[in-house]
């Protein structure tokens, strides 16, 4: 996990918002949005993903649909490195390479670019939220399958009463996961 100062973190903390009984109810959905209208804890996450980018010698930075794009694309920027989005099924022109995966009832798919990514890239996945860790570990799997090497999973919050950490362990085999906020 990767140290983040107490004011950094408190400040990403006072930003995100609980909507209870969203998208379902029982459900406390943890809103970003209000932290992406703050200019400066939005910068300030990027710049704690940056670092993060950076420590682990990324080469290409994977955003997960949809709101890892929106975390993703000013890490690459900022980092002067490529930005690959990870999309929904039938959303992305041309070639792509396809994963699927295990939801709680059901099964999703996603896909990536057949060309993003090549041998010699060290390829780090950026999302908002780890919660059961399932697009997430598809995305590793697809990264693997286009040839590149995984350097790193960094999220914003990770749900520590989901079991998204343990079920990636395997799936990461040794790179690190970096969660910038536990609850």
């Amino acid at each position: 996990m990767t140290a983040l100062a107490d004011e950094t973190r408190e400040l990403l903390l006072s930003r995100i918002t609980d909507v209870a009984d969203y998208p379902k109810p029982g459900v406390m959905f943890k809103d970003i949005t209000p932290l992406l209208a703050d200019p400066q804890a939005f910068a300030a996450l990027t710049d704690a993903l940056v670092e993060i980018a950076t420590g682990c010698g990324a080469t290409k930075i994977v955003g997960l649909e949809a709101r890892g794009f929106i975390l993703a694309a000013p890490v690459a920027v900022r980092a002067g490195i490529g930005f690959v989005p990870v999309r929904k099924a039938g959303k992305l022109p041309g070639a792509t390479l396809a994963q699927s995966y295990e939801l709680e009832y059901g099964t999703a798919e996603i896909e990536i670019h057949a060309e993003a990514l090549a041998a010699e890239d060290r390829v780090l996945v950026i999302d908002d939220v780890l919660a059961t860790g399932g697009t997430a570990e598809a995305s590793l799997e697809l990264i693997r399958r286009a040839g590149a090497q995984v350097a790193g999973l960094a999220v914003l919050m990770e749900l520590s009463f989901l079991p998204g950490r343990a079920r990636l362990e395997p799936a990461l085999a040794g790179a690190p996961l970096d969660a910038l906020i536990v609850v």
